[in-house]
């Protein structure tokens, strides 16, 4: 029988207990590590992206992709706080589905949390690259993107000359600036994010200071040029809320830190939804500035602009802000490739101890009191992505694993509320009936928005991981001989 080992809820948090990490984080802490992970790349890149598929109707795709985030908050909220531990997803579905269907969705986590800790990271070098150029200390081409990107040359190679880079340099170092400070310890991780989290709140502020008294109601007609898109299509309205999922996902790696929060049954949901609120609301702002200033039409100047924050406060007379907005983009994105990586340690950290991962990755540091072992080497791999790919490459793919492991969670709390209607719960979702079907509904109409190229991609991925778990990880589940 293939979904027979279903993990009792006693013995998942009877083993945190056993062998589980310090609990150190708060409410407010929480709440800056979620937005330290959501307002990143989406927002200070995807703009540009959701503008070339949306046109100004992208304003709906940021309202659509919220709105899908939104629910599935609500779902994951009320599975946190009964099951206060690391793991995330993975550690909700062995509670209801079992091992096979947890390990899956434990193996599409890595897309969500990895592979977008590397493209995050090489979006990051592409700022600072570009700001050492203007300054005249850049690095030679070849150490500024890695074999399987695409470095267009400036003059002197012939205008459009295209040439394949060698070693994304910065983005290798910065995942492994950012896997030190994870090691150090996650409340110093913590405070160093919260600075961050400062420093993006106030470049989004000035930008909407700015921006907005610019906003003409010329810039929003036609406002769907696209039209809503349909399903596989990967254009329209739909098809930018599944590219710009991407700029929300962070809040997932909140539940990640049950197991180091105190008092996870209240601040738990405290951060998932507070930092998802605070979030939602600076988008909508700010894409309602950004088409209004300037306008977002396909094949316009915002949608080809690889900064389009900076962009729109040059173009509406603010070239310094502009300027600075893409220095805080600088100073601030490590901060969503910390949550990322430090995500992707606690849903490994949980895997290893339920025996379906090696067993050194749940060894935790004597003196720090973090998984170093699982640390080091994920922020190894993620370093050596983010050196050899490009961002779109590496992007591309994170929405499929992360809209797989929230329909799972949605499905997962709907069944336990009928399976065990009696089970202490700290957070209800409100009306369960409607929230878990609308946040299940919404994540496969997204996934099948991605188009098929990323489809195909993922179930590339979900076969390796069905033959890694027949190979290895079922016969060394701690629950094989139950």
């Amino acid at each position: 029988m293939l979904f027979e080992r279903v993990k009792p809820l006693e013995h998942i948090i009877e083993s945190a207990e056993r062998k589980g990490l310090k609990r150190q984080l708060g409410a407010f802490d929480l709440t800056m590590l979620g937005i330290g992970a959501i307002i990143g790349t989406g927002i200070f890149v995807l703009t540009s992206v959701a503008a070339e598929k949306a046109g100004p109707g992208m304003m709906f795709s940021f309202v659509l992709a919220g709105f899908v985030c939104a629910l599935t908050a609500l779902v994951y909220s009320e599975i946190a706080a009964i099951v206060p531990v690391a793991g995330s997803a993975y550690t909700y579905s062995y509670a209801v589905f079992g091992e096979l269907t947890a390990w899956m969705v434990g193996w599409a986590l890595i897309l969500e949390y990895a592979v977008a800790a590397a493209a995050v990271a090489v979006g990051w070098s592409g700022y600072i690259n570009g700001f050492l150029h203007e300054i005249g200390y850049g690095l030679p081409l070849v150490l500024t993107a890695g074999p399987y990107d695409t470095i267009v040359l400036r003059s002197g190679a012939g205008m459009g000359a295209t040439s394949s880079g060698g070693f994304n340099l910065l983005a290798f170092l910065i995942s492994l600036f950012v896997t030190v400070l994870l090691i150090i310890g996650t409340s110093k991780s913590a405070r160093f994010t919260a600075v961050l989290v400062v420093v993006k709140i106030v470049a989004l502020t000035a930008f909407i200071v700015l921006a907005v008294p610019a906003v003409s109601a010329a810039n929003f007609d036609p406002l769907l040029p696209n039209g809503w898109g349909t399903p596989f299509s990967g254009v329209g309205i739909l098809g930018a809320a599944a590219s710009i999922f991407f700029a929300y996902i962070g809040f997932d790696a909140v539940s990640t830190a049950a197991e180091e929060t105190v008092n996870p049954n209240r601040n738990v949901p405290i951060g998932l939804i507070g930092s998802l609120t605070i979030c939602t609301l600076f988008y909508l702002v700010v894409a309602y500035a950004a088409v209004g200033a300037v306008g977002a039409q396909p094949g316009g100047e915002l949608s080809q602009s690889r900064e389009p924050l900076a962009y729109v406060l040059r173009a509406v007379g603010y070239p310094a802000t502009g300027n600075w907005v893409a220095s805080a983009a600088i100073i601030a994105l490590p901060s969503v490739v910390l949550m990322m990586i430090y995500g992707q340690t606690r849903v490994l950290f949980t895997m290893s101890r339920d025996g379906l991962m090696p067993g050194v990755f749940s060894r935790v540091h004597e003196r720090f009191h973090t998984p170093h072992v699982v640390t080091g080497v994920t922020g190894i791999a993620v370093a050596l992505f983010a050196a050899m790919f490009p961002v779109g490459m590496l992007a591309d793919i994170s929405n499929s694993g992360t809209l797989f492991a929230f329909f799972t969670v949605a499905m997962g709390v709907m069944i336990l509320r009928r399976r065990d209607p009696a089970l202490h719960r700290p957070f209800k979702t409100p009306m369960i009936g409607i929230v878990g079907p609308m946040a299940a509904a919404g994540c496969v109409l997204l996934f099948f928005s991605l188009g098929w190229e990323t489809i195909r991609l993922f179930l590339y991925w979900a076969a390796i991981g069905l033959f890694i778990y027949f190979g290895y990880a079922r016969r060394h589940s701690l629950l094989r001989e139950r």
